[in-house]
């Protein structure tokens, strides 16, 4: 899904494109409008100018000066032209600027009305003005036809600059609206900006809480953002400190019972057997009551010092084997989540890796986008495919000789099952088990 801020920007661009659009319509409709009305205005100055120099005889007999007041008149091809003509079209005076042009017939519907239209002519476009008289004479009425012409291309090139001018201007303004937007916006957006930097910072660990001052419309939100870290933190320790003392209250009575089962008797074999087995079932749901999962905005850890420090105390504990350890771990990789939680992860790993060993661990790690993959290998007996899954089930051993409770592996799926990953169990390059991990980031 696109950024906030990039959708108010392209709807705001949207928007004051449409808003461009439109204005420049509407101004170059109404230029146009005052254009062509200025236009009949000046040729209807012009018919009347000709009006106001034609004389006509008693006899009907028309009579134009020799110099016309307008000088475009006089010259051929000037793009203005005069005509003077019979309702039956004879055509009585022309302009001398009309010379070898063919004009157009007089409007039918001029009659004594006005009547102004734009038209073609021999692929020339042309605006014309004509107006019908009845010429009072002595002799009666004599009907008349005044027509002016002028070449529209004064009028095309008047709109082609005024639309140069105008797009020009409006992209102008639209380029300054939308950077004042674009600053606007950010501005506008940069507590948003500053919180989602807070809680990266809250995620590396870097401070505890959101401490800017924000607007009241995120406010709540962010109080609620450091109440719920406050309970989360709070409830954490709750639990960790219950569970301690739950492991505490019962590891007293239970090595009581087990010092009352001294002997050889059958009875007292069953007994001991119970509390180991009562032993091994507390262990296994503590273990697994503490899985933590993962928590909102917690920090990372880096793998390299828990293991480690894991390491250093494994290798006092299997001292006589003599376990070589090869590390190929990616540099700064990291693990999202609780760091009791990672402690018993590689716990168990490692020490199911340095028991089964005959002397070679190999313990590799890669981070990414896409997780964690961690990957301990040995070089022991391994573990068949079919037997895969029953080791990953609660007190299930495969050797019943070699010391442990059997829930070291469970207690790894169970972490891993808590963090939304997945636990595989291969043949290793070394020949004994490979235990594959991934833990996705979020």
């Amino acid at each position: 899904m696109i950024s906030l801020s990039r959708r108010v920007t392209l709807a705001s661009a949207l928007v004051l494109t449409v808003f461009i659009g439109l204005t420049a319509l509407a101004l170059e409709q109404a230029f146009e409008q005052s254009a062509r009305s200025a236009m009949r205005e000046r040729l209807f100055a012009q018919l009347y100018l000709v009006m106001a120099a034609a004389e006509v005889s008693d006899s009907g007999m028309l009579m134009m000066p020799g110099h016309l007041a307008e000088a475009r008149l006089e010259l051929p091809g000037s793009g203005l032209y005069a005509r003077i003509s019979k309702p039956s079209g004879e055509v009585r005076w022309h302009s001398p600027s009309a010379l070898g042009l063919e004009l157009p017939p007089h409007p039918a519907n001029a009659g004594e009305h006005e009547s102004f239209s734009r038209l073609s002519i021999n692929d020339g476009d042309y605006f014309l003005a004509a107006l019908g008289v009845e010429w009072e004479t002595i002799d009666g009425n004599v009907p008349l036809n005044f027509s002016v012409m002028e070449d529209s291309a004064s009028f095309t090139q008047q709109m082609s600059r005024y639309r140069r001018t105008l797009w020009g201007w409006l992209g102008a303004m639209a380029l300054l609206s939308l950077l004042a937007l674009l600053g606007a916006l950010a501005w506008g957006l940069r507590p948003l900006r500053t919180v989602a930097a807070e809680v990266s910072a809250i995620e590396s660990g870097t401070q505890q809480r959101l401490e800017r001052n924000y607007p009241r419309e995120l406010q709540r939100l962010t109080d609620n953002i450091n109440t719920l870290l406050r309970h989360e933190r709070a409830q954490q320790e709750r639990y960790k400190n219950a569970l301690g003392d739950l492991a505490h209250s019962l590891k007293t009575p239970l090595a009581v019972l087990h010092g009352l089962t001294e002997g050889q008797s059958e009875h007292s074999r069953s007994l001991r057997e119970q509390i180991a087995r009562m032993d091994n079932i507390v262990q296994y749901r503590l273990q697994r009551a503490a899985t933590a999962g993962r928590r909102a905005l917690a920090p990372p850890l880096a793998l390299r010092p828990t293991l480690e420090r894991l390491l250093a105390s494994l290798r006092k504990v299997y001292r006589d084997k003599g376990v070589e350890v090869e590390l190929a771990l990616q540099p700064g990789v990291v693990f999202h989540g609780d760091e009791g939680d990672l402690m018993e992860l590689l716990g168990n790993l490692l020490d199911n890796a340095f028991k089964w060993s005959a002397g070679t661990v190999r313990i590799s790690a890669q981070g990414g986008r896409d997780g964690l993959r961690l990957t301990v290998e040995d070089d022991g007996p391994g573990i068949d495919e079919a037997h895969a899954a029953a080791v990953l089930q609660r007190g299930v051993r495969l050797d019943e000789e070699t010391p442990g409770h059997g829930i070291g592996l469970p207690i790894v799926r169970e972490i891993v099952a808590a963090y939304g990953g997945r636990l595989v169990i291969t043949r290793a390059e070394l020949g004994g088990a490979a235990l594959h991990l991934h833990l996705p980031n979020g």
